[in-house]
């Protein structure tokens, strides 16, 4: 029973796997974005609940989530019909992501994803926003998520360069 949040999180890289053979809108792509959601969920759950959590099993988390968030990323920026700035806001979160991560291996010799509420928080609006930008055309919950992962990045490098990690 120990490594079944670890077996779930797995699921996730072959869902997002799954998620580059289906096409969005259909049903497939629709379970599949479904299921690595809640696996995001359930996993972590599962791993505090059976008191079987790790730093392996964290970075899995976080390696999964960056794998899940990939295959989303090819599949829905090609439908997607946002404005310039939004997609340079996007960009500007990903920098500051990256230079999270140079910190820490300059820091730390390795990589840090800090599981800090505002990172769960923008994982959340990510599964529920996309696809409510998609279905209801709007581009109101993705500025809604950029909002929230912009601090979330911000808090990262903090948490980061003041080692509170």
């Amino acid at each position: 029973m120990k490594y079944l949040p670890n077996f779930i999180t797995a699921f996730r890289f072959l869902g997002a796997f799954g998620l580059l053979f289906s096409d969005v809108g259909s049903a497939a792509f629709g379970v599949i974005y479904f299921a690595c959601g809640l696996s995001d969920i359930v996993d972590g759950f599962l791993a505090r609940k059976l008191h079987c959590e790790s730093k392996t099993g964290a970075l899995l988390d976080s390696l999964a989530d960056l794998a899940f968030v990939v295959g989303c990323c090819i599949k829905l920026i090609p439908v997607l019909a946002l404005p310039y700035w939004l997609w340079l806001w996007g960009a500007v979160i990903v920098v500051i992501k990256v230079i999270n991560q140079i910190s820490a291996i300059v820091m730390y010799k390795k990589c840090l994803f800090p599981h800090t509420i505002a990172n769960k928080a923008t994982g959340l609006l990510l599964f529920a926003g996309v696809p409510l930008t998609v279905f209801l055309e709007s581009i109101v919950p993705i500025v809604m998520i950029a909002i929230v992962a912009t601090f979330a990045a911000v808090q990262e490098g903090h948490f980061i360069r003041t080692r509170s990690v």
